[in-house]
């Protein structure tokens, strides 16, 4: 860790204790959980370059005591940039999609007192390492089963899932995406007890491969699961290497994101209200 970032860090979290004195007291489990899973685009790499993040944060991006996240030991603690630390291999990480989309999430809704994040992507998986029974599925279990337990009565609100690009290299993994990608939120929803948790999917808007499109079609073609949705990420600003979304970017992702699940809440809270 640089000395730079470590200034920015600590600087970051005295004003938060100066500007929310209450980030100092006990911390209310959350009302409101999403898991962030897929790979690097998800776990974050805004303001990464030649293997370092520059530390910016936009204010969508800022700390608030109320946003929370479950840390590699299980454990809440308030939620900041970069989102993704300690999670999974050791790698840079930067800005994703995860703390702008929590307030944006409490800056349009009235749903939530406190938002919990449990952040499980792992940048370079492939589809086919997420699936049932392999270690990063299991992980991604294990630590949804974790946020629920952890008093307060939290409830899993949505899955928020950015994969893919991993799959653009070969036809024969992009063509076999929408299977693959069908059965694993099938499997989850099964093995959460949740038959109907709302699964929201970024479609791709870069690739490793020259297979983009085949895993687009495959994401946007997913329409005999009820309650899935999908936000698309073309046209988003991209770092240099032409594969990871820029820190703007992300913060304009995590608004398409809370969007779709403001609008399927209210649509869900409605159906609820007219019985």
């Amino acid at each position: 860790m640089s000395i730079s970032w470590s200034i920015r860090l600590i600087f970051t979290l005295f004003m938060v204790s100066y500007l929310y004195p209450e980030c100092g007291r006990a911390l209310e489990a959350p009302s409101d959980i999403f898991i962030l899973a897929g790979q690097s685009n998800m776990a974050g790499r805004g303001g990464v370059r030649h293997g370092k993040w520059d530390g910016n944060l936009p204010p969508e991006c800022r700390p608030n005591p109320s946003i929370l996240r479950l840390n590699p030991q299980l454990q809440w603690e308030v939620a900041h940039e970069p989102l993704h630390t300690g999670i999974g291999p050791p790698k840079t990480q930067g800005v994703g999609p995860g703390l702008a989309f929590a307030n944006e999430v409490r800056s349009k809704g009235s749903m939530s007192v406190v938002v919990g994040l449990v952040p499980c992507a792992v940048g370079g998986t492939k589809i086919s390492a997420w699936a049932r029974g392999t270690p990063l599925y299991n992980e991604l279990v294990r630590r949804t089963n974790a946020s629920l337990s952890l008093g307060g009565g939290g409830r899993l609100r949505a899955i928020l899932w950015y994969q893919g690009e991993s799959d653009t290299v070969r036809y024969e993994d992009a063509k076999a995406y929408k299977d693959n990608m069908e059965k694993l939120i099938i499997d989850l929803r099964s093995d959460l007890g949740h038959p109907t948790l709302l699964f929201i999917q970024v479609a791709l808007g870069s690739g490793e491969g020259k297979f983009i499109e085949t895993v687009r079609r495959g994401q946007l073609g997913i329409c005999r699961l009820s309650n899935v949705k999908c936000v698309d990420a073309k046209e988003l600003r991209l770092e240099p290497d032409k594969l990871h979304l820029t820190t703007i970017a992300q913060v304009h992702l995590a608004h398409k994101l809370a969007a779709v699940f403001l609008a399927a809440h209210q649509s869900c809270t409605m159906k609820t209200h007219s019985f």
